[in-house]
């Protein structure tokens, strides 16, 4: 049987919702569709310079909850894979303290980095070589003569471009395909050109966003603005008719057998409800969702995670 890895979203909003994921892998087994595994959770402890892709926009993280976060993913045999992906680290943004932080409290050789960067890369490989490098879907590598060499490079895995999901003429051609992971719920419209612009808005941002940290509130800046009518409004039902979407059929009947196995889920800012949803309807056989869907609910509504109001009771007034 063939493992089919997915890697999911959260190390700090969803670490509760992967855990209980990860509870529910273990006793409930046949809920799931055949083969499926956890390969990593990826994402970033707010707030880290060093990241990409998301906006993160909260305030430092407790070191103690860091580091319980990462053991008690790393106890589950799982890695935690940092998402520092920003495209415009400067050569002094690599002494950032909570960023060599969080690589200290993972260097046990256990855990990945998602780089885009080359400086950032040069600087993890020389102090942190314990820790396994990824190739992040952010560098927007497009022909297959170009992503052949980034998979002949030393990375675990290269993260596809999403615009090439379901283009089987140039997979075919692709080299070393169980390095290859596909991004396969990409809520951007396909082709968007304005990609490579919003995770540079991204790093600018969090360059504003540590300097305002220093500054009294008056004199702090304004984070530069990005909408995006795609982004705003798409989920897992919206973009199901979009070219680059992978349904499960397609990860079992296609990707698969042809040697790729590894898929990645991206939400680490959406919705916990949208996410739950896209959990189940990825990994979940149909006939269960249901079931596995209100278990999940009930776990997170016990661990408070979850809370719902109940109608407060009002006094009769006899009228």
């Amino acid at each position: 049987m063939s493992k089919v890895k997915f890697h999911l979203p959260g190390l700090r909003y969803n670490f509760p919702l992967n855990m209980f994921w990860l509870s529910m892998l273990e006793k409930y087994p046949h809920y799931f569709r055949e083969g499926v595994e956890i390969a990593s959770f990826f994402g970033c402890f707010p707030f880290s310079l060093w990241n990409g892709g998301r906006l993160i926009s909260d305030d430092q993280c407790d070191a103690a909850f860091v580091k319980h976060v990462i053991a008690s993913i790393n106890a589950k045999g799982i890695p935690v894979r940092f998402t520092f992906t920003n495209p415009l680290i400067k050569e002094e943004d690599l002494d950032d303290e909570f960023c060599n932080f969080c690589m200290k409290a993972g260097d046990n050789g256990k855990n990945e980095v998602l780089v885009f960067s080359p400086i950032l890369e040069e600087y993890i490989r020389k102090n942190y070589p314990s820790y396994k490098i990824d190739s992040t879907t952010c560098k927007e590598i497009r022909d297959v003569e170009t992503l052949n060499k980034e998979l002949e490079k030393d990375y675990k895995y290269v993260v596809l471009d999403y615009n090439m999901n379901n283009q089987w003429d140039l997979i075919e051609g692709l080299q070393h395909k169980e390095k290859l992971e596909v991004l396969i719920n990409a809520l951007c419209v396909p082709n968007c050109k304005r990609r490579g612009d919003h995770y540079k808005n991204i790093a600018l941002n969090q360059e504003i966003m540590r300097e305002n940290k220093l500054l009294p509130p008056e004199k702090r800046k304004h984070i530069i603005p990005w909408t995006c009518e795609y982004g705003d409004k798409n989920n897992l039902y919206t973009i199901q008719d979009y070219c680059t979407f992978v349904s499960p059929e397609l990860i079992w009947e296609k990707y698969v057998p042809m040697g790729i196995n590894n898929f990645k889920i991206e939400g680490r800012t959406a919705n916990l409800f949208s996410l739950i949803e896209t959990y189940c309807f990825f990994m979940i056989k149909p006939e269960y969702v249901g079931e596995a869907r209100l278990l999940l609910l009930r776990n997170l509504q016990e661990a408070h995670v979850i809370q719902v109001n109940k109608p407060r009771p009002m006094a009769f007034n006899g009228k």
